[in-house]
């Protein structure tokens, strides 16, 4: 039997390099991650990063499929002779991370390259699952936290998220090229999503679509409050201060008229203060239900963790402060949604 591979310090050096030299947002949120977490962490984002570089660099769907071959090759123990690929074989053999979690990122560029269409909330939803929700899942394997039910809010966390990115940048979008709101909202609010696309303007019509993406994006922050209440407490505060910060975010384009076709809402320094009181206060509320199923658009990444081995291998760093964990998730779904955009930071 292969021994399990061990997170090699030269390769973890090597992609917190990479994560310095090409995405500074990330390299910058690192060091708000616990000590513990930090490390397992910046070796996945290395190769999302990876990945990320690939496709931006024009590779289709020849690129996309060696890609899943060097996961493979990674996940069968046999990583390619790249920093990154080794780093990610190590921890997702330590912490029992499935195929299917990384592979979801990898889905998500494909259905991006290939222009995809969302006609429903449901099939938004199934995008971002990929994109984002993927992301929670394995954040919180990293946090030795495995339990169907919390990875389920973890996935929600990560949707919202992105639900609230696609309400943000609207405008933003829509100038590349692209539309991410569902579809048959716009034709039920008046709108033509072609005719849109190819002359965009905000008006009272998509005033309401964007409300209503932002109503989803509410209900899932919510579901996920019961999720965090479940992490090992260390961890709490930050993830509880990131779903408070994102989540202002809708409000501040709600505070803009539900207009991010011309503008782009951001959450000022002083406003996220007044957040992360809250996110603090939350930990001593009664924990909220934790129980409900996943979101359908989830449940194969759930479902994929269930039917793993349990992690046997456990990595111990000294914690962090508080005030170094706050930020790095707000982050880190924000460089996600710019990769998927194909933007740098």
């Amino acid at each position: 039997m292969r021994a399990k591979p061990v997170l090699d310090a030269a390769d973890l050096a090597a992609c917190r390099a990479l994560l310095r030299g090409g995405s500074k947002s990330f390299h910058a949120a690192g060091k708000l991650l616990p000590a513990r977490i930090h490390a397992p962490a910046a070796a996945l984002y290395a190769f999302c990063r990876v990945a990320d570089d690939v496709i931006d660099e024009g590779g289709g769907p020849a690129a996309l499929a060696d890609l899943h071959v060097r996961l493979d090759a990674a996940y069968d123990g046999r990583p390619h002779p790249y920093p990154a690929d080794r780093a990610l074989a190590a921890v997702a053999a330590r912490y029992a991370i499935p195929r299917a979690l990384p592979a979801a990122l990898l889905d998500g560029f494909a259905w991006d390259q290939s222009g995809r269409q969302y006609e429903t909330l449901a099939e938004l939803e199934a995008d971002a699952a990929r994109v984002a929700g993927s992301v929670g899942a394995m954040m919180a394997l990293l946090m030795e936290e495995r339990r169907p039910e919390v990875l389920a809010r973890a996935c929600d966390l990560g949707v919202a998220m992105q639900l609230t990115n696609i309400a943000r940048d609207v405008g933003e979008d829509a100038r590349h090229g692209r539309l991410y709101l569902p579809r048959i909202w716009m034709r039920e609010a008046g709108l033509d999503p072609d005719a849109w696309l190819a002359a965009p303007r905000f008006d009272a019509r998509l005033a309401g679509v964007t409300r209503r993406l932002l109503a989803a994006a509410d209900a899932l922050y919510r579901r996920s409050e019961g999720g965090i209440a479940c992490l090992p407490v260390s961890c709490r505060p930050g993830i509880g201060a990131a779903r408070f910060i994102y989540a202002e975010i809708g409000r501040a384009v709600e505070r803009a008229g539900l207009d991010s076709v011309t503008r782009r809402a951001v959450v000022p320094g002083r406003r996220k203060a007044v957040l992360l009181a809250r996110s603090l206060g939350a930990l001593l509320m009664p924990r909220p239900p934790v129980g409900a199923p996943p979101l359908e658009a989830t449940r194969y990444l759930v479902e994929a963790v269930a039917a793993a081995a349990p992690a046997r291998m456990r990595y111990r760093a000294p914690a962090r402060s508080f005030d170094e964990r706050v930020a790095w998730l707000v982050d880190l779904f924000t460089r996600l949604q710019q990769q998927q955009l194909g933007r740098n930071s």
